[in-house]
């Protein structure tokens, strides 16, 4: 089943355990995806493919991390908690992220083939090694990652 109709189909599940964060995090993630939808000039009661809902997750946990941040520069931990615990159901259905130590063997292999061996290149070895990782790993990883091969 597509994720935008599992985030669907779990919208009466989190009625009736009465989870009220569950259910506000659904039905925002619901609107986003229609939203998408209709940006997309489709019909609103179509759904979003797996790559573009998976586009639509990471904006939203992203825009979470961003509150979290801001809240807690601004010293108020009791709007962290909410943003939290959406954060966490969120990340429930994005796709486990790779950790370093999986990216760096990917990047060395990258590395040779490209024949990538100064600072310059860096932008394009960051580049195709992103569009390999499709999403799987964090941007910051990455980053680090190649910054540390070339260096």
């Amino acid at each position: 089943m597509a994720i935008h109709e599992t985030l669907k189909k779990s919208i009466p599940e989190a009625l009736r355990a009465h989870d009220e964060v569950r259910l506000r995090t659904l039905r925002s993630l619901v609107a986003a995806m229609t939203n998408e939808v209709v940006a997309k000039k489709r019909k609103p009661d179509e759904f979003l493919t797996d790559d573009e809902a998976l586009a639509v997750l990471k904006r939203a946990a992203s825009q979470r991390k961003d509150s979290i941040e801001q809240f807690e520069k601004g010293g108020r931990p009791e709007l962290t908690e909410p943003e939290k615990a959406e954060l966490a159901i969120i990340d429930s259905y994005l796709p486990q992220m790779m950790s370093r130590e999986e990216i760096m063997p990917i990047a060395k292999a990258k590395m040779a083939e490209l024949g990538v061996s100064s600072k310059a290149d860096a932008g394009k070895f960051t580049g195709a090694l992103m569009k390999e990782l499709k999403g799987r790993a964090d941007g910051g990883d990455v980053k680090a990652i190649v910054d540390s091969l070339l260096s």
